[in-house]
């Protein structure tokens, strides 16, 4: 379980470095502060700057890493220096701030090296107009800044820089501790009683997504990709991650079957399944992991040998454990070792091959979003540049109408609402999101700083451990994020002699303040509506499926496509990822978001469409039969223009004119049954019931996604249990 909640530990390591960074910088400015007098605004200005360099760098690699963190200290040593000399001039220093915070969120087009940089010009303004900087302090501010940086360069640069292989090992056992988490969610779908049965489904689907991005991070990794033997290492995960989908796909139509399963069939599978499990669970030995897989296979080969059975649910599910004992003992096979009978290796990516009995069958986030892939029209960087703008220039106003020293929290909250977000909904649920967890770290840091005292060590320790905390989770919740800084706060101002109530309420009532200013600005100024956000994804998503349907196709007609389809089909598995995210605000489970149900609908549809061309991608690398063009490639265009109406449909462009394939895929899998070639033949019609699937799941589905009543609704519901049986 721990191996599996931080994959490869980067959280735990960003969290660890940035608060030893924050350490060393502020332990380093108290020594100079003792020796100089100065205040006790450097020690924080230190501490500030190492946790900002640790949390805005994320280049992948570690040379980059190193240049961008070392870049910072140029634009911080410039914003210090004008907010240091600007801030006697209140209206001049508020304009100015202004205009950096718009920068710092322009120059977020540049990638991860703009949003660092970006950082670093905003964090110093705003610290200098916090801590009231003077003229006198600039010099030690300026000291101060590049410990904090250096500190940083120090710590994640050098001494504990991390190996790329230990972080790749890591996130292949945490690979294998969300599959084995997997297997046992399945297994106790089906020992559940009816009752349970839908809640264990749900903790299924939810595992599947965590084994999905857990293989994307393995496959992201820069060390994965450099090895020598990193094509075989992809290629052991993604069979392993498909076979289990297939596990969880053919239980879950075995549970929701009308004909219950037999006892023994149910004992046969369980202790197929529960083999399974221990042969993945990250404590086994590795020389039990095959007695463990034999074993598994052994439960159900009564099951697997039954004759005529090839369209029983519960011999799919037999075939499923099979399956995944296969991928899984090649997975624990030598770098480099291939299964047996396989003479070329298919080459590695998002797509694969799944089989059935007679055949094959079916980040952060704000340092990479920079706009790519923005339809016409402003793009993301600077139409958020100008509602960060408004936003906080109406947050400072505000802010200083309620209180004229603390207004700077107002500012803060308004500026951050911008931070990842793509659309109104995005900024609606971050600002919430902060005023929420900013309430709950009121109360906390209130409990804490009375039970803390005078004790000033242990309020000092507390600090970092709240630190510690919020830098873990800060790429998990905004909210716990904030919840925590707060927390933090409520210590500092008990450390300093300024605790009190009124001084945590004005912060709630300052981070309400800024929150709304940017909920507005993203409402009113330049708006981008959730929806075309989400349509956007959906045609990047449609045209990447387009293309690896036409691309496999091509390879399977022994044509040279200009890009592999299973290179496409990863970027086809990044859009889907891309839109999930950029769905959720439309699937709030307020009473108010209507449509929810629907969009639900639609990312199942698509998720299906996903997993079945990934597998013709992966499937493509091995077949090649030009003669099956002219059956192959009519019912491929048929598929490719229904799944182009489905867009139309759920883009609300047209009605969307869906005309079924099946009689185009018939006659392509009765062509491909007369090849003599057994294991050709099983490969063709494996494609061919590919293209049936996708198609029968958006000519199946896709008119439902365009009504709303609830007669369409249940016809929707029998059209899904007609896709399941022809499944």
């Amino acid at each position: 379980m721990l191996t599996g909640i931080d994959p490869g530990l980067v959280r735990l390591r960003l969290a660890g470095i940035a608060t030893a960074s924050m350490v060393l910088a502020a332990a380093v400015m108290s020594g100079v502060r003792a020796l100089a007098g100065q205040p006790v605004t450097v020690v924080l200005f230190a501490a500030v700057l190492a946790m900002i360099s640790n949390l805005a760098v994320n280049e992948p690699d570690l040379r980059r890493r190193r240049v961008t963190t070392l870049l910072m200290i140029a634009p911080a040593a410039a914003s210090i220096t004008a907010g240091t000399l600007l801030a006697p001039h209140r209206l001049v220093a508020d304009v100015v701030f202004v205009v950096v915070m718009m920068i710092a969120v322009y120059v977020r087009r540049f990638g991860p090296r703009g949003f660092a940089l970006g950082m670093a010009v905003f964090m110093p303004f705003f610290f200098t107009q916090f801590l009231q900087a003077t003229a006198a302090q600039l010099a030690w501010l300026l000291l101060a800044a590049a410990t904090g940086v250096g500190s940083t360069l120090l710590l994640r640069g050098w001494v504990f820089a991390e190996r790329p292989e230990r972080t790749l090992d890591r996130l292949v056992r945490a690979f294998r501790a969300h599959l084995h988490a997997l297997v046992e969610a399945v297994a106790h779908v089906l020992a559940a009683a009816p009752d349970d049965v839908e809640d264990a489904l749900q903790d299924v689907r939810r595992r599947r997504t965590r084994l999905n991005e857990t293989a994307l991070l393995v496959e992201d990794n820069p060390e994965q990709r450099d090895r020598d033997d990193g094509d075989a290492l992809a290629l052991r995960i993604l069979d392993a991650e498909l076979a289990a989908e297939r596990l969880a796909a053919a239980t879950r139509r075995l549970v929701q079957d009308d004909t219950p399963v037999d006892e023994n069939s149910r004992r046969a599978l369980l202790a197929g399944m529960h083999g399974l499990g221990a042969a993945s669970a990250t404590g086994a030995r590795t020389g039990m992991v095959s007695t463990l897989l034999d074993g598994a296979k052994r439960s159900v080969d009564a099951l697997v040998a039954e004759p005529g059975g090839h369209e029983d649910r519960t011999q799919r599910v037999a075939f499923a454990v099979h399956r995944l004992a296969d991928a899984l003992g090649v997975a624990g096979r030598p770098a480099g070792a291939a299964p047996a009978g396989d003479e070329t290796p298919p080459r590695p990516g998002r797509g694969h091959t799944d089989h059935e009995p007679g055949g094959p069958v079916a980040a952060d986030d704000t340092a990479r979003d920079t706009g790519a892939g923005e339809p016409e029209g402003l793009p993301l960087s600077t139409r958020q540049a100008v509602q960060v703008g408004v936003a906080t220039s109406l947050a400072i106003v505000v802010g200083e109408l309620i209180s004229p020293a603390r207004w700077y929290w107002a500012v803060i909250a308004a500026f951050v609402v911008f931070a990842g977000t793509t659309s109104r909904g995005d900024v609606l649920s971050r600002g919430s999101q902060r005023v929420v967890g900013t309430i709950g770290g009121v109360i906390a840091g209130m409990a804490l700083a009375v039970l803390v005292g005078d004790h000033h060590l242990v309020a000092l320790l507390l600090m970092f451990c709240c630190v510690f905390l919020a830098l873990y989770l800060v790429r998990i919740s905004q909210a716990l994020m904030a919840f925590w800084i707060t927390a933090v706060l409520a210590l500092l101002y008990g450390l300093i002699g300024q605790f009190s109530v009124e001084t945590l309420v004005l912060r709630i009532e300052e981070t309400a303040v800024g929150a709304a200013m940017g909920m507005l600005a993203g409402y009113l100024i330049l708006p981008r509506r959730t929806r075309e956000v989400f349509g956007a994804a959906l045609d990047d998503l449609v045209d990447t499926a387009d293309a690896v349907l036409a691309t496999a196709v091509d390879r399977i007609l022994g044509r040279q496509p200009d890009t592999p389809p299973v290179e496409l089909a990863r970027r086809m598995d990044d859009a889907l990822n891309t839109l999930r995210q950029r769905a959720k605000p439309l699937d709030n489970p307020l009473p108010w978001r209507r449509g929810r149900s629907g969009y639900q609908r639609a990312l199942r549809v698509l998720s299906g469409v996903d997993h079945y061309a990934r597998s013709l991608a992966r499937l493509s690398d091995g077949v090649r039969v030009p003669g099956w063009a002219p059956t192959l490639e009519p019912a491929a265009d048929r598929v490719r223009a229904n799944l182009d109406a489905l867009r139309q449909v759920l883009l609300r462009r047209a009605a969307g004119e869906f005309r079924s394939a099946e009689d185009l895929v018939d006659a392509a899998e009765a062509d491909a049954a007369h090849t003599a070639d057994s294991r050709l033949r099983a490969e063709m019609l494996g494609a061919a019931r590919l293209l049936r699937r996708i198609d029968q799941a958006v000519v199946g589905f896709a008119p439902a996604l365009d009504r709303r009543d609830e007669a369409t609704q249940s016809r929707a519901a029998s059209a899904g249990a007609r896709l399941d049986e022809n499944r």
